[in-house]
Formats: structure tokens, sequence, C-alpha cells
């Protein structure tokens, strides 16, 4: 029987900002979104006063006083992220990132390994990533991964549990009676319409039908699911990431603006942050997007064929600027940029040329040593020419902003 955890990271980008400033802990913080629009986390304290996921900036300053709302920091939450992940890499090899803040590992066998129970594996997991990386969790474990998020989501609702919830093989049966299908991973509201449109409410009324009829109202998944449901692993945890068909990084600004060199310098910043996971993969890229949004949401695209695939922004920030001089109209109020790397191809199956010039040579090399600069001194150490983070505020760096 498998045995497969979640770990879900709690609030997690409040206790990435927590983390970095303790003064936060135990006050009512928001994380907000884009351009800070809305409210993208809440800490325990927030939530317990009534504040929606969601709600608008605007309305929430007027209706929920004394509360402390932070613009996002997705550079802070995805190294802090990386730390985790790496330290789950080391209970076991079959972890699976599911998103910025969950994995899934698969520790089937593991209690002979570590000589103890499953349930004191996964409480070491929870201590050793609360105390080296500060960041509190929630585990559940179970034989599916759809039975491990039911446990996590338990596990985080019930205060006596500790944040830790193990389903057993034989307590199955039991814990699908109480639990409604719409608490199950995977199914929405309209999955949840459909099967009431069945008179089927509870998952235990899942597992009583046969395949047959399941695959005939939800296809392959109505079948899957009463697997995982009946503790039967469909979904094993897949620590194999397949390379990505295209790379793309894209953010608001901290303003509305119309400033040139601005614009120009956040692209810059993205063409680095892509070619960083280009490098990272060990990718080059063939064409280059350059994506301007105006503040009424409409989108401006301009690509182009590069003469060599690469992965340096030495190189590619010469096709970006050529692109961003068709693209941009200086009467015209922009919200956001962005940066696409596309039809990807492996460097180690990349033509090596005898001849290459010593530009090109000289742009990998730069670009090589930024990243090892930025592995020993951290992320945006420093920056080259005009290029700016679109999130930093305007005034630090003399530029000017329209709303």
């Amino acid at each position: 029987m498998t045995e497969i955890a979640l770990v879900d990271c709690n609030n997690f980008f409040v206790s990435c900002e927590q983390l970095m400033n303790p003064l936060l802990k135990n006050r009512p913080v928001c994380v907000l979104s884009n351009n800070d629009g809305c409210i993208i986390a809440r800490s325990k304290e927030a939530k317990d006063m009534g504040i929606p996921m969601g709600y608008p900036l605007f309305k929430a300053r007027k209706e929920f006083k004394n509360v402390i709302y932070i613009s996002r920091n997705f550079g802070l939450y995805h190294d802090i992220s990386k730390r985790i992940m790496l330290k789950l890499s080391k209970f076991t090899p079959d972890v699976e990132q599911y998103s910025i803040d969950e994995a899934f590992l698969d520790l089937t066998g593991l209690k002979k390994l570590y000589r103890c129970s499953y349930e004191e594996i996964i409480v070491r997991i929870k201590k050793e990533i609360e105390e080296e990386v500060g960041v509190p969790v929630s585990i559940g474990l179970a034989p599916t991964k759809t039975l491990a998020k039911l446990a996590c989501e338990c596990a985080k609702k019930v205060k006596v549990l500790n944040g830790i919830y193990r389903i057993k093989y034989r307590e199955i049966d039991e814990i699908l009676k109480k639990t409604y299908i719409e608490e199950i991973w995977g199914i929405g509201k309209n999955t949840t319409a459909l099967f009431h449109k069945y008179g089927i409410y509870k998952c235990s009324e899942i597992t009583k039908q046969n395949e047959f009829w399941l695959k005939k109202i939800w296809g392959k998944r109505g079948v899957e699911l009463k697997a995982e449901l009946t503790g039967v692993s469909v979904y094993p945890v897949n620590s194999k990431s397949e390379a990505p068909k295209s790379i793309q990084k894209t953010s608001a600004f901290s303003h509305f603006t119309n400033n040139k060199d601005y614009i120009k310098g956040s692209l810059h910043y993205h063409t680095h942050q892509v070619c960083t996971k280009l490098r990272k993969l060990g990718l080059l890229t063939e064409i280059v997007y350059v994506m301007l949004r105006t503040k009424d949401f409409q989108v401006f695209t301009e690509k182009m064929v590069l003469s060599e695939a690469t992965d340096s922004e030495f190189l590619i920030n010469q096709y970006a600027d050529k692109l961003f001089e068709k693209l941009y109209n200086p009467d015209i109020i922009y919200r956001s940029s962005g940066v696409y790397a596309d039809k990807l191809s492996e460097k180690s199956a990349a033509q090596l040329f005898l001849f290459e010039d010593k530009k090109t040579q000289k742009a990998q090399k730069l670009s090589e040593l930024w990243d090892k600069f930025e592995n020993k001194y951290g992320k945006n150490c420093f920056y080259i020419g005009t290029m700016q983070d679109p999130q930093e505020e305007s005034k630090k760096h003399g530029q000017n902003y329209f709303s």
C-alpha cells in the first residue's frame, strides 16, 4: 500500500513576509496581487476578521481598519519555496512540487529506512521545515494523492491535530461517509452540480457506483476518482519535471506609466528572469516576444526570430529593444510588460560553431558570471543599464508615473 504525503505551507505568502519581518507575526496581514489590486493571501488574524480572499484593496481599506497590507514579493516567495523543496528532497527523492507552496511526497517503505512509523516521519518533516526554514506547514498522509489532499485540509482545520493528519486504509470507508463531494480535490461547482443531479452528495455514494456509470457521466476521471477514493493510487508522485515549451515573465508596474526608460528597463528585468531560467534548465530560445499591456487592458505584442538560439540576456535584450521601439507609443499609458521565450531547444543538442564570433562568446561568459554572482550574493544583487524591477517604487529610481 502506497503512503503519499501532501506538505502544504500555511498562509504561505504571509508566512514569508513574517519570516522576513517578525514584527508582522500575530497581526492581521494581507498580501496583495499585481498592482495592489486585491488580496491574495491573509494571515490567520486577517481571516478571523472576515476579510475575503480576492477582496479589492480599496474596499478592504475602508471596511477593515488596522490591517497591514503588503505588496507581493514573488522573488522572495520563490526563494523560500526552493529552500522548502530542497529540505523535502532530503527525506525522499520522490518529491512532486504541485505549486509554489505545496508538494506531494511518496513515503512508501521509508518507515524501515527511518526505523519509525509514518506518523513520526511526517512529524519530523514538519518540525524541520518550521525550525530550519521558518515557515509553518500542514501535512496530510494517505494511500492516494486525493486522500492526502483531504487529510491535509483536515490537518489545517482541526486545531487538536496540530497540522498533522493521516488517513489509514482501514479508516477510509468511515471518513468517506462523512465527507461531501465538494470537499474533494479537483471537484468544482460544475462537477458538484452534476453529481447532485443524480442524488450523490457524499463521497461514499461515489464509491458505490459501478465504473461504467461513472465513466458515462464524467468520463475517465470518474473511474479514476473512485479508485483514488477507495485507496488505489492512480496518480503516482512524479518527481520528473518536463521541460517547458515556452518561458514567460510578466509583471504589472507599481503605477501606470508611459515613461519610456522605465518600461524598457522592466523588459530588461524580465529578459534576465527568462534567461536565468533558460540556463538553469539547459535550454536555448529561438523566438522572443515582447508584450505591453495598456492601462485599459489592451495587449500589444511583437516577435522576432533570432539568428541563433541563445540563453544570454545580453544578446536577447538587443532584439527586445527593437521590438519595444515598434510597440511603444508615448501617448499611451501602460500597466504591465512581459517577455516570452518560445521554440526552446536543449543546449546540449545545439550545434557547436567552430568560429563562433567573439561578441557571442563574451555575452555567454557574462551571463554565466551573472549567475555565479546571484548564486553567491542573492537574486537581484545588481542590475545593469536601465534594468528595472517593475514592482519597485518609481520614486526610488527617479521615474515619472501617471495615474
